[in-house]
């Protein structure tokens, strides 16, 4: 949808983007993040040709924005802005409609359209339509903003610092609602802020910059987990996966080599195992597919009287599971709900992948206290 092609930009003698290469896929929320002054407004602005760079191409499905016609290109692209830009002399109304009017649209179409606008941001039309900017608060203009933006439902949507000026409260509540429209949209959306945890939280994928340079153009997760460097280490924080811990997956904390046996295996071979390995239960397993067939405790095998017998005899074959990408949150509601002290990792076709244990819990969970410390 959106191709960066070797883009730079000088302002004189600073070098404000250094010939930056990148690609958003249609559909995707891209945050750009970085300290002041290292170009995410610049790029964003590069979109919409309010700044033209200084070399390189910039491509919108395929077109070079260059070619195209400024007027033509900017009315396509919803544009939102820390300030809400609202005309402080034109009702909500008029703001919303601007665009679509100057377009010449149908009266009843705009209409119709603007109340399903108000309908989308969480206001009443009744309300709120014939006021003007200065009547509402802060969190409401922007909610209109963002109306406005969506009016001519462009295919593009630019959002610089929209709620960077809001208070936590107001500003948790419109990502949310922001959350809550790209899931019903999914416009591509290029949003620039300078907060980790809002860009965590609301975007596909995640573009860190630093002079002028992209340094890591990741999704969320894989930036939590594996920074490129050790500025974006810093600047994400080394505890800071543990304010998404639905990013955390089993498969990043299961015992990735289980003690198992086979169907077949005498009930004294699996007590030996047992004893050796310093477990109290073994996963039973299928030798050819890996397929986990049953589970089968200490316990069990104490109370028969003929240990020559095949565990397959006595196995469990009902027992609680997680996929690989299970979040960390999930595994610990099952632990708490059922009160068990190990659940295995299985696939889609019930391949043993993985085990975890109140143990690897306790290590992973005690993991964010240890990172703690070391940042002071």
């Amino acid at each position: 949808m959106i191709k960066f092609e070797n883009v730079s930009k000088n302002f004189k003698d600073n070098k404000v983007l250094k010939n930056i290469s990148f690609e958003i896929a249609t559909g995707n929320l891209v945050a750009f993040i970085g300290e002041s002054g290292c170009g995410k407004t610049t790029t964003l602005k590069m979109i919409n040709r309010l700044i033209k760079p200084s070399a390189g191409k910039i491509y919108i499905n395929g077109e070079d924005i260059e070619k195209k016609d400024v007027i033509a290109l900017r009315r396509n692209m919803g544009y939102v802005i820390q300030q809400t830009g609202l005309f402080p002399h034109m009702t909500v109304k008029e703001n919303i409609e601007i665009i679509p009017r100057a377009e010449k649209k149908n009266s009843k179409e705009i209409e119709k359209r603007t109340y399903e606008l108000m309908d989308m941001v969480g206001l009443d039309s009744e309300e709120f339509l014939n006021r003007y900017p200065t009547e509402l608060s802060g969190g409401q203009q922007q909610r209109i903003g963002v109306a406005r933006a969506f009016a001519t439902e462009p295919e593009i949507i630019l959002m610089d610092e929209p709620f960077s000026a809001l208070d936590p409260i107001t500003r948790i509540g419109l990502q949310e609602e922001l959350i809550n429209l790209q899931a019903q949209l999914k416009k591509t959306i290029v949003f620039v802020t300078h907060d980790m945890d809002e860009a965590i939280k609301i975007a596909d994928m995640i573009c860190i910059m630093k002079d002028g340079e992209i340094i890591q153009y990741d999704t969320p997760e894989n930036i939590l987990k594996n920074p490129s460097n050790e500025f974006v280490s810093r600047f994400v924080g080394k505890n800071r996966i543990w304010t998404s811990p639905e990013f955390i997956k089993a498969e990043d904390i299961m015992i990735e080599s289980p003690i198992t046996c086979y169907r077949n295996t005498t009930l004294l071979r699996c007590m030996e195992k047992m004893r050796s390995s310093k477990v109290d239960r073994l996963m039973v397993i299928d030798n050819k597919s890996k397929e986990l067939l049953g589970v089968v405790r200490a316990k069990q095998i104490q109370v028969q009287a003929d240990r020559t017998q095949e565990v397959g005899n006595i196995m469990s074959t009902e027992f609680l599971s997680v996929a690989p990408t299970d979040s960390i949150v999930n595994v610990l509601t099952i632990v708490d709900e059922n009160n068990v002290s190990n659940i295995p990792v299985i696939d889609e076709k019930r391949t043993l992948l993985g085990l975890i244990t109140k143990s690897s819990l306790v290590t992973t969970l005690s993991q964010q206290f240890l990172d703690t410390e070391e940042e002071i």
